[in-house]
């Protein structure tokens, strides 16, 4: 395809007729064609589900980078369980006819259809912080989420705690499963063995925290810390303490997961594995910028590291 639009000679005709009716089909436009469009460079910002204080930061490290590249970005909402509407070949087609540069989803997955619709447009793919990717050359950014599961696990290990919970978010999402599994590992490496009453996973979400810091609490022999794989479950978690009397840290540590000013504003603040969410954003705009340009890639997927926080809600057991 590349030498048909690059308008090479060495192409046999059937095969040119081939190729420029596929094109048309597609609704194909040229990052050439899209950068002299009269609009200059713009790119497409999916964000899945709330604007809350996470995909907040996210969004804040695309414009910030799309001013200094010169770019413009548009943003678009969709729910949680809801995908563009539309077949995917009428999504694509509309996002190349409107002259986008390249198209960023933050946190959610696309189908393979959408995925395959929009690379025959030409409009280049970048997946950031994905919760499930359908294909493993999907180009992505995220960060080291076993690394913080490991250490925020770790931490409390070293804190004397021996039953650990763990709050996460949906059981099929891969920085979720990697977390999980950064936990796990940490508790294998102290020879605890993993308790799967400890363990609840549903959403990254405030009233999923709460529910579930709920259910451990309620068991006969509750944690005595517990591991949130996000800030909003965390706080979640927290207010179930509360509910039964329970102080944070003192009867209950708790950590979260990716740093948004909620955990610095939480009361007490939050413990937390710090992910560079602005920096995520940036990155994923540059990444998608250089696909644009029809730039080689050093790598399709790109992990920043995370580092674990440690403020107020995280002390020694007191039982």
């Amino acid at each position: 395809m590349s030498k048909v639009l690059n308008g090479r000679e060495d192409v046999a005709p059937d095969t040119r007729a081939l190729v420029e009716e596929l094109l048309r089909r597609h609704a194909y436009v040229s990052p050439t064609a899209r950068r002299s469009a009269g609009t200059g460079i713009i790119v497409e910002l999916i964000v899945h589900g709330e604007f809350g204080a996470y995909s907040t930061q996210v969004v804040e490290g695309v414009v910030h980078a799309c001013e200094e590249a010169g770019a413009s970005v548009v943003v678009s909402q969709l729910g949680d369980d809801r995908l563009p509407a539309g077949t995917p070949e009428a999504w694509a087609r509309r996002l190349a006819g409107s002259g986008r540069a390249g198209v960023i989803v933050v946190t959610g997955a696309l189908t393979s259809a959408h995925i395959d619709a929009l690379a025959l447009t030409g409009v280049p793919l970048v997946v950031l912080d994905p919760m499930s990717l359908p294909r493993v050359e999907v180009t992505s950014v995220g960060s080291t989420n076993f690394a913080g599961g490991l250490a925020v696990t770790q931490h409390l290990l070293s804190l004397g705690h021996r039953r650990i919970g763990y709050v996460g978010g949906p059981p099929g999402s891969g920085c979720n499963q990697a977390r999980l599994h950064g936990y796990r590992a940490a508790l294998e490496n102290a020879g605890i063995p993993a308790d799967p009453a400890l363990v609840h996973n549903e959403h990254f979400r405030y009233d999923a925290g709460l529910r579930a810091g709920s259910r451990l609490l309620d068991l006969p022999d509750r944690p005595t810390a517990v591991v949130g794989g996000s800030d909003t479950i965390a706080l979640g978690v927290v207010e179930a303490a509360r509910l039964q009397g329970l102080r944070v840290p003192s009867d209950l540590s708790v950590t979260g997961f990716d740093d948004t000013e909620l955990a610095r504003m939480a009361s007490p603040p939050l413990t937390v594995v710090r992910q560079p969410l602005r920096e995520m954003g940036r990155v994923a705009l540059k990444t998608v910028l250089q696909m644009a340009a029809g730039e080689t890639l050093d790598s399709h997927h790109v992990e920043l590291a995370t580092e674990l926080v440690v403020r107020s809600t995280t002390a020694p057991p007191e039982r």
